[in-house]
């Protein structure tokens, strides 16, 4: 007979490593599906992730999150779950290719997938930090530096007068084609003297030291020390979604002040859920579900620990 898990974890990002370290620490059998695109693996050098005042990349902090999770007890496995039901006595049913995963609740820390710019060499970008997606966790090391954010319309022109808090020169990139802005951001724009080009995509290169794009019309080249893609992301909703699980406009998932969705016993944490996309918001909303199923499963007694009365150390 399939073991029935206290929880399994969708999604081996921060989110779900987190949660994983707390149900392990709580005795919980936990299982983490990971199939390995955490976006947090895209990050050169995070610096405003607290307890790291030297940076930490991406790829390292997974793997002390995994470890982490580990040590306590959760087992991590790569793979991808393909469906997820909830059966009417309340048991989720996970399935991941011919395996079928039983478990009493489930964390979704699924996360988004950004939309990439259509330019080419773009992990290459990433990785040196040529292109960037992240205002919010990297704009103060735009201090100082021409910027361009490359992007559709108005989400992109409301990250341009984000980065303008740290940047002087800061200037706006519309593929062409793409769809005119209002007047009212136009005007906020022009009052934060942010440029505006429209640029042939095709024309946005990758270079050693920067980032060039020419202006269609005058077919001016313009250098960036760096650009922000502004290009949205698609929230990883999809198994929530087929469970019934409600969600917003944009695909986020609703959730309570436990994490837990529409569907009892579902719980979600980290990107999937709310737009600020945070690895610090991520963590503790992680720690809040994995608390919460912890507090609401039937209480498992701790055996007492062998007796040691009677019996000496032996010393070298």
């Amino acid at each position: 007979m399939t073991a029935v898990l206290d929880c399994v974890i969708i999604g081996g990002g921060p989110a779900g490593l987190t949660a994983a370290t707390y149900l392990g620490r709580f005795r919980r059998n936990v299982l983490v599906i990971d199939k390995g695109w955490s976006r947090a693996k895209w990050i050169a050098l995070s610096h405003n992730l607290p307890g790291f005042p030297e940076g930490i990349s991406g790829v390292d902090l997974l793997a002390r999150m995994r470890e982490q999770a580990r040590r306590y007890g959760a087992t991590l496995e790569h793979g991808t779950i393909e469906t997820l039901y909830r059966a009417d006595d309340g048991l989720f049913l996970a399935k991941m290719g011919q395996n079928t995963i039983l478990a009493r609740t489930v964390i979704l820390a699924t996360g988004v997938v950004e939309n990439n710019p259509p330019v080419t060499h773009v992990a290459e970008a990433v990785k040196d930090g040529l292109i960037r997606t992240c205002p919010i966790c990297d704009g103060f090391e735009s201090i100082g530096k021409k910027v361009g954010v490359l992007g559709n319309g108005e989400h992109a022109a409301a990250e341009a007068l984000f980065i303008r808090t740290f940047s002087s020169q800061v200037s706006l990139l519309l593929p062409t084609g793409e769809i005119a802005l209002s007047l009212e951001t136009r005007a906020a724009l022009a009052a934060a003297r942010v440029e505006i080009f429209q640029v042939a995509v095709g024309s946005v290169a990758m270079e050693t030291d920067g980032v060039t794009a020419v202006a269609v019309g005058d077919g001016v080249t313009h250098r960036f020390d760096l650009v922000y893609s502004a290009f949205g992301i698609v929230p990883q909703t999809m198994l929530a979604i087929a469970v019934g699980a409600a969600v917003d406009t944009a695909n986020r998932l609703f959730v309570d002040g436990h994490q837990e969705t529409s569907i009892p016993g579902l719980f979600a944490a980290g990107d999937l859920v709310r737009g600020l996309n945070q690895i610090a918001v991520a963590d503790g909303e992680a720690a809040i579900a994995a608390t919460a199923i912890h507090n609401r499963l039937s209480k498992i007694l701790a055996q007492p620990e062998p007796s040691t009365a009677g019996l000496s150390s032996s010393r070298a």
